[in-house]
């Protein structure tokens, strides 16, 4: 990749402001059957809800793109400077119609990041660049279909985990689906103490709330409520024909009550009524409980391909908290008030994109 190589496309950063552009680009996703995490609108609610400038590269020909890279910057005095394809997605990455256009775009983001201060390019998926850094064994992903109804749908989750939900169905516990202001502090409230008792900073407030202003007619928030406290939630986002439960956890107490297993059982019934085909479960670093969790439910696992591009003489990002080096951190983590955890923690995860 760092030897001059001739190619018949040139790639050009992408104005995200100019709507006639964006709306090309949607088109182009369309046709090619991009993720959500390749949308124009993913990016640009990352940067609303962060601060992380969104941009990206395309290529023409005859007047037609005919590749695509999205593409958020971080810029992280604890983690280092980064263009990553796409920030705070599971999934992103080049969408080309050939190789040339796809290696155009690897060498456009190179290029960009040198000029600008950034170590490294990183794509979640997509065709990896000749001469990336590439890896398959640290995530994977989970999708199947949804069934016609709702007694097929209890009965093709696994026996084991089809009585953790029946238990759940049992204890009396109340589902609600929304995306108003009650439902976003509540899902909030969920969500931050389940990451902070998982050693994780939560991300702003603000970055859930511009999803949900993003993506107004393909997202929602369902929360299980146990004596009207919340105690289980998930945002959710509907593309391609799945569900993709996305931001969610539980607090302690929905463990006795089952409360996380009655979510994922609501939600896919909720999926189903909105037209839904698929469940997307999502990735999970494997061999972690989120991961034995999925397959427990009957998920088959495909591995995810990430890949990464370092600049000479840099060191290649590292957010990975499976690695050693974090997991004093994560235990002092567990350990704050959550109020604590909820004012700092931010400000880290913003750089965790």
């Amino acid at each position: 990749m760092n030897a001059p190589v001739k190619v018949s496309h040139t790639a050009e950063l992408v104005d995200l402001s100019d709507q006639a552009q964006v709306k090309r680009i949607v088109s182009f996703n369309s046709e090619h059957g991009c993720s959500l995490f390749q949308s124009p609108a993913w990016l640009l609610a990352a940067q609303n809800g962060t601060g992380n400038r969104a941009i990206g590269f395309i290529t023409e020909q005859l007047g037609a793109i005919t590749g695509w890279l999205p593409a958020t910057e971080v810029r992280s005095l604890l983690f280092g400077n980064a263009l990553v394809s796409s920030g705070f997605g599971v999934g992103g990455g080049i969408c080309a119609d050939s190789a040339d256009a796809a290696f155009a775009l690897a060498h456009a983001a190179q290029k960009y990041s040198i000029q600008n201060g950034l170590s490294s390019v990183e794509v979640r998926g997509g065709p990896i660049p000749d001469g990336w850094r590439s890896w398959d064994d640290k995530h994977c992903g989970f999708e199947r279909e949804l069934a016609g109804d709702d007694d097929a749908e209890l009965l093709m989750i696994p026996r084991k985990a089809r009585a953790e939900v029946r238990k759940g169905l049992k204890n009396g516990l109340e589902v609600r689906v929304g995306r108003s202001a009650h439902d976003q502090n509540d899902h909030y409230a969920v969500y931050s103490e389940s990451v902070r008792n998982l050693g994780t900073p939560v991300f702003p407030r603000s970055l859930f709330g511009a999803m949900l202003k993003a993506f107004p007619d393909s997202s929602d928030i369902l929360t299980i409520y146990a004596d009207g406290e919340p105690i289980s939630s998930v945002l959710s986002f509907y593309h391609n024909g799945a569900v993709l439960p996305y931001w969610g956890g539980g607090k302690f107490a929905a463990r006795n009550l089952r409360a996380n297993e009655l979510m994922y059982y609501e939600l896919m019934l909720h999926a189903r009524r909105r037209g839904m085909t698929r469940f997307d479960f999502g990735r999970s670093k494997t061999g972690s409980g989120p991961y034995n969790f999925k397959k427990n439910w009957g998920f088959d696992l495909v591995p995810l391909t990430y890949g990464a591009w370092t600049a000479p003489g840099s060191n290649p990002r590292d957010i990975d908290p499976t690695n050693a080096g974090y997991s004093r951190k994560i235990d002092l983590w567990k350990k704050l008030p959550l109020p604590l955890a909820n004012t700092i923690g931010p400000w880290i995860a913003r750089d965790l994109a």
